[in-house]
């Protein structure tokens, strides 16, 4: 199976709203969304406050985000989505691609080499492109 995996956005509507909503003001978020949603089978957001997300899940705006985290702080959020990963899809995560569509703030500091220690497969599509150049990988996918 393949999961999709979308890091949050510091631009986020000023209500309540399911998660995959509470990010629309950023046009990156929309983007990942769009494509996650195009070319994976299930996909979560990856929140700095509350770890992993279903994009149904109703949350409230929050102002946090892991690039002000220390690396300890980073690699406690990483375990903590790492055992919501195991209980969302089990321990045994080889029958899974993910697709990661996430800083390195998000993805550095364990929860990469976590999901490939569970025997999971990760492929960040976008990494090390800078926020225009994802930009425009997105437009050009027709996802903004």
């Amino acid at each position: 199976m393949r999961i999709g995996l979308v890091g949050c956005a510091k631009s986020k509507r000023a209500d309540p709203a399911p998660a995959r909503d509470l990010y629309d003001p950023s046009a990156l978020f929309r983007g990942a969304r769009c494509f996650v949603e195009r070319s994976c089978d299930r996909w979560f957001i990856l929140s700095a406050k509350y770890g992993l997300m279903r994009p149904e899940q109703v949350i409230e705006p929050y102002e946090l985000s892991l690039t002000d985290a220390s690396r300890t702080e980073r690699r406690s959020w990483a375990a903590r989505v790492l055992g919501q990963l195991e209980r969302e899809l089990g321990s045994d995560l080889s029958p899974h691609t993910f697709e990661a569509h996430a800083g390195s703030a998000y993805l550095d500091f364990g929860l990469v080499s976590g999901i490939e220690e569970r025997g999971g497969r990760v492929e960040p599509p976008l990494q090390g492109l800078g926020l225009g150049k994802r930009l425009s990988f997105y437009r050009r996918c027709g996802c903004l």
